[in-house]
């Protein structure tokens, strides 16, 4: 059995109800469990949340929530992983049939069907350990500068900074939506995403957002609507 995680807790601050706040007509939540089971390489979807009003927005777009996320796993500073790691433990406890295991957040509503489909068929293929969607940064990170303490700037990288654009080998970052991995590489804490050993899908910037402010909140609408237009979503 393959599934998707969506990790919804109830208590984000900088936009509260984040993950049930209605995004381009139905719940910021609902996007990721639809995008999901129309993927046609997933079998259920289940929403791992502490909170009784998001499963129950979760349920009814057709996920399952059958435990509730502990509060020592619903803080500010608890990472992706261990709560997929719990999902799965309490998951193998119910007897499900486990095989590969997605995470997909809660905000990603510019993610398709067919990438999700894409990143699973690259795994397979490829049989890394996890394969996540990334984009690459628009500038070189090697020529990025820092603020120092009076005021002044500093090079991040005083040997990179000196080089052409184009003799810089190209920068990557998570993109924040998507890991696919086998069960059994999620229970594994010597194997981590972000190593030699996985792979990633890379996406266009039009394709990534990330929704921390109001303002990531208006240029996700933005992409949603031009990208639902020229049939993309």
């Amino acid at each position: 059995m393959n599934i998707v995680v969506i990790p919804a807790r109830g208590g984000s601050k900088r936009i509260p109800r984040k993950n049930i706040k209605d995004f381009c007509g139905k719940p910021m939540l609902a996007h990721s469990i639809t995008c999901a089971l129309q993927s046609g390489v997933v079998d259920k979807v289940v929403v791992s949340t502490d909170d009784e009003e998001i499963a129950e927005v979760a349920k009814s777009y057709g996920a399952e929530v059958p435990f509730l996320r502990p509060p020592q796993l619903a803080d500010d500073y608890v990472g992706t992983s261990p709560v997929v790691r719990h999902a799965i433990e309490a998951l193998r406890k119910l007897d499900w049939p486990l095989e590969y295991v997605a995470c997909i957040y809660a905000t990603a509503p510019l993610l398709s069907p067919r990438l999700v489909a894409s990143a699973y068929q690259q795994l397979i293929a490829e049989q890394a350990d996890y394969v996540f969607a990334a984009a690459r940064f628009s500038f070189p990170i090697q020529r990025a500068i820092m603020q120092t303490e009076s005021g002044g700037v500093t090079p991040f990288d005083p040997v990179g900074i000196t080089q052409r654009s184009q003799d810089l080998p190209p920068a990557f970052h998570d993109a924040g939506q998507l890991y696919w991995g086998h069960y059994r590489t999620w229970l594994d804490l010597d194997k981590r995403i972000f190593s030699p050993s996985s792979q990633m899908i890379v996406l266009p910037d039009y394709l990534v957002q990330d929704i921390d402010t109001l303002d990531d909140w208006k240029r996700a609408e933005l992409l949603y609507k031009l990208l639902k237009q020229e049939g993309y979503l």
